[in-house]
């Protein structure tokens, strides 16, 4: 239901768990609770469990990263410098290009200038075209926020 929003607010650097959906759906607000985090839904009977649940109400994804930051009184930065792994939530550590060679093309060896790799599931990451449309779809967040 938001995992595009759990995606980019790792992206911004925000720790963010999404759990499957499933019947299990109390037992989410009960550990968002017990861990000090806030349940991010936009299922009403969900967001009616606890104290720490927000119902999403907007539908584009820029619209609701301008609603979470908004109402949970974030300040996000656009810069990827503090981003997680986009798939598992992990931290990211800077690796060297010898420590990479396996997982990376030769292109991308060759031509990337830094490299980071997640603590959890191993995903390697670099600067590319990819992370300037990041960049560029952050910022636009960033700006609006303003």
């Amino acid at each position: 239901m938001l995992g595009s929003l759990a995606r980019w607010l790792r992206f911004f650097g925000f720790d963010t768990l999404f759990p499957e959906p499933g019947p299990e759906d109390r037992e989410l607000a009960d550990r968002a609770r017990d861990e000090g985090r806030w349940l991010l839904t936009r299922d009403h009977e969900l967001a009616s469990v606890g104290p720490r649940s927000v119902l999403i109400r907007s539908e584009g994804l820029e619209d609701q990263l301008v609603e979470v930051f908004s109402r949970l009184d974030l300040q996000p930065e656009a810069t990827l410098e503090n981003a997680r792994c986009s798939e598992c939530n992990g931290q990211l550590e800077t690796v060297s290009r010898e420590e990479i060679t396996e997982v990376a093309p030769p292109h991308v060896l060759a031509t990337a200038p830094r490299f980071r790799r997640c603590t959890g599931c191993g995903r390697v990451y670099w600067p590319g075209t990819h992370s300037e449309r990041i960049l560029e779809r952050m910022k636009a967040v960033v700006d609006r926020m303003s």
